[in-house]
């Protein structure tokens, strides 16, 4: 435990790939989703899946373990109330009941340091099982 708070108290290295795929994510609409892991080894958060263009919303949830945290970004494409094609990008923390107490403070702490390196998410969403982040919360949260 002792050990967890250390990394995140002394910061957590953001990888430079880290941002570059969710760059091309954002602009390039190349990916539909990026899903981040920390390597407690060295201390750095990184790529662990990256969503293709065809892939949507199921294909994210299905990537993310059962038993260990990750951060991920969605780019959420929807029609507007206004008949207007738009396009939210939501950053999901994810750390599920089944995951480590160490792993869980990890994430929690570090959070802040990669949400700062991604420029343009609009919401934020912390889930702990599946259905606090369905796409129904998505959907509502964009609109």
């Amino acid at each position: 435990m002792a050990m967890a708070y250390k990394m995140a108290t002394q910061g957590m290295n953001i990888k430079e790939e880290c941002k570059s795929w969710f760059t091309e994510m954002k602009w390039k609409k190349v990916h539909r989703f990026v899903v981040y892991k920390i390597d407690e080894r060295s201390r750095a958060v990184l790529v662990d899946k990256v969503g293709g263009p065809g892939e949507g919303y199921e294909e994210l949830v299905a990537a993310l373990p059962k038993d260990d945290c990750r951060y991920a970004v969605f780019d959420f494409d929807f029609v507007s109330v206004d008949n207007c094609q738009k396009s939210k990008i939501f950053f999901i923390a994810w750390s599920p009941a089944a995951s480590r107490i160490r792993a869980k403070i990890l994430y929690a702490t570090s959070k802040q340091g990669l949400r700062r390196v991604l420029d343009g998410v609009h919401y934020e969403v912390q889930a702990t099982d599946a259905s606090e982040m369905g796409f129904d919360v998505i959907r509502e949260r964009a609109q």
